[in-house]
């Protein structure tokens, strides 16, 4: 006996205003989504997915992208300092200088999830940092550098 597609998905309603309602449709027909359903299971699909791996442990790897004001005393060695604590994760950093006063930096990181994101909130709520973010990628890869060596 076999199971019709019909019998493995539950149907849902979901309410939405107008505009976003708009704004779905023009992204279906963008991106060439068979249906509304089609492209609401894929970001259903990859937000899901983003939260367990936020949630747990899988060596990921990401950007942690930093605007700050160079201005403020010692924030530069701060956020050196921070960096050189998780130097088993931290892979490499960049900055830039986009004005007089504002830096944008990306650190490149690896490591659990949660661990990923403690470093992200230390470095974040530093005093002089004008917003920052986390962004890890969607797919667990091999290490990029050997962690510490084990006597």
């Amino acid at each position: 006996m076999t199971t019709s597609n019909s019998e493995l998905v539950s149907r849902i309603s979901v309410s939405l205003p107008p505009s976003l309602l708009t704004q779905l449709d023009a992204m279906v027909g963008e991106r060439g989504y068979s249906s509304r359903s089609q492209a609401i299971s894929e970001m259903l699909n990859y937000q899901l997915a983003e939260h367990q791996r936020e949630r747990g442990n899988d060596v990921m790897v990401g950007t942690i992208t930093l605007l700050y004001d160079r201005s403020v005393r010692g924030l530069q060695g701060r956020l050196a300092d921070a960096q050189y604590r998780h130097i088993a994760e931290v892979v490499s950093s960049l900055h830039v200088h986009l004005s007089h006063d504002q830096i944008l930096e990306v650190v490149l990181v690896q490591g659990q999830a949660q661990q990923l994101q403690d470093i992200a909130n230390e470095l974040v709520t530093l005093r002089g940092v004008l917003t920052g973010k986390l962004q890890l990628l969607a797919a667990v890869i091999p290490p990029l550098k050997a962690g510490p060596a084990v006597a």
